[in-house]
């Protein structure tokens, strides 16, 4: 066993240092991502982190539900709950700057008693789509953009969730993309996000008002997906913790108000020499090259089949309504935001190709792994993309499940694509889903009750 690192702290990142700077770190906390993206784990003295190189916890996390409830999914062995081993990655340290105390907190990689990754741990599977991609002498990279709501605090599920108060004392309005005064109506809100991003050393490039009463959007800038996906995870937990501070929850559900659009986690992605950092996707001239259009084909053939990890859970396929700002279909299109893959506009150096299916509820890991997946499996079969798509794209033929049953199935017959996130994994994700389809099933909902009660 390696020995524990007592100079931890020269390790992790400088913005973490500088929080600490004359301050005495009292507590680590050591996470990781379970299949829907919930940080889980151990919190412990820090002086106690400094003398141990790794700790345990039980596999059955990947097999939990949304609802806290464990899908029957542990495979031949049966419902053991091994220990895995967790290993901290010190280059993701940060702060937890909204704590009582000095915490940082530190997501580790998870590990089988034999030394093997856990093939269901989400960061795995992204590092299993980058490692072929690295195989193939490519180095993908990313820029995600998050859309979220700020809401009214709502404690009863069955009250229907409201726009947030404005410092103005009214209401988030709807339809104000875009709008200054819009933002400035969540401003003490979006200071401490910029003050908690600040302190963790992760760099904004925009936050915008979006068209949903209360419905901000955060662009990141481009990079390592990993380092990205990271990224998101710890931002969520960031937004939430600011939006409490101000008596209002902020919700990443794909559609959590009746009426109003869809929150999305759209992706940019371009892929670039692994030795020279040159693009795949322009030639010497600026031109689009084969690899370019071959990544879209990849799309457009293998996005159906990963629509379930895009879109995980029942709420999800609320947000693909046809004209309301969410794609519907897998036409592409340059500069056109009605596709569901769209081209921006940009030089050749950074031609990108933008996946506008992903809801902000996914799990990032696995959401960013599937899209550079279907793009990894076109260029690697050479796959044609359909002609440009011009005009209107709602008005192109559906090409998304309407549900989650049905995006599963088509995710289980997906052969090469879970091949390439794993075969383990795939097993185990369809599992936990269906688990929670057959818990949703169990709910009477209002819409039931007002419609069917006296009328059938």
């Amino acid at each position: 066993m390696s020995q524990p690192d007592a100079d931890w702290i020269t390790r992790i990142p400088a913005a973490t240092r500088d929080f600490l700077e004359d301050r005495r770190l009292d507590e680590v906390e050591c996470i990781i991502s379970d299949t829907s993206g919930i940080a889980r784990g151990k919190a412990m003295p820090a002086s106690k982190f400094a003398r141990q190189t790794q700790f345990f916890l039980p596999n059955s996390i990947f097999f939990q539900t949304i609802t806290g409830s464990w899908a029957d999914a542990a495979g031949a062995e049966g419902f053991t709950e091994p220990d895995m081993i967790l290993k901290p990655d010190f280059s993701t340290a940060r702060a937890a700057p909204w704590t009582a105390d000095w915490t940082v907190q530190v997501i580790h990689d998870a590990f089988l008693q034999s030394g093997d990754p856990v093939p269901m741990a989400p960061r795995n599977v992204l590092k299993r789509v980058m490692a072929a991609y690295h195989a193939k002498g490519w180095k993908p990279v990313i820029a995600p953009e998050m859309e979220f709501y700020l809401v009214a605090r709502n404690i009863d599920p069955a009250k229907v969730i409201e726009p947030m108060m404005g410092r103005s004392g009214r209401p988030a309005a709807a339809r104000q993309a875009y709008s200054m005064s819009a933002v400035d109506e969540y401003g003490p809100v979006i200071d401490d996000i910029y003050d908690f991003a600040e302190a963790q050393g992760f760099e904004i490039d925009g936050i915008t008002q979006e068209g949903g009463a209360g419905q901000l959007e955060i662009n990141l800038r481009h990079g390592d997906p990993v380092k990205l996906a990271d990224e998101i995870f710890y931002f969520k937990r960031l937004i939430r913790e600011a939006a409490l501070r101000h008596d209002c929850f902020a919700t990443f559900m794909a559609k959590p108000i009746e009426g109003e659009p869809g929150s999305a986690m759209h992706i940019h992605h371009s892929v670039e020499d692994l030795e020279t950092d040159k693009t795949l996707f322009s030639d010497d001239v600026g031109g689009e090259t084969a690899m370019f259009h071959h990544f879209i084909g990849g799309m457009q053939r293998h996005l159906p089949s990963v629509i379930a990890v895009l879109a995980p859970y029942v709420n999800s396929y609320r947000r693909y309504v046809k004209d309301h700002a969410a794609p519907i279909n897998l036409e592409w299109g340059r500069d056109n935001r009605t596709t569901g893959l769209r081209v921006p506009i940009s030089g050749p150096d950074a031609r990108r190709i933008e996946n506008r299916l992903a809801g902000m509820d996914c799990n990032p890991y696995l959401a960013i792994a599937a899209s550079l997946a279907c793009g990894y499996l076109g260029m690697v079969n050479a796959i044609d993309p359909t002609a440009e798509f011009s005009g209107d794209a709602y008005s192109a033929e559906e090409d998304i499940p309407r549900g989650l049953l049905d995006a599963l199935d088509l995710f289980d017959e997906a052969h090469e694509m879970q091949a390439l996130l794993g075969p383990e994994f795939g097993r185990v994700y369809s599992i936990v889903k269906r688990t929670e389809i057959d818990e949703f099933l169990q709910v009477i909902s209002p819409w039931e009750r007002e419609h069917l009660l006296m009328n059938v």
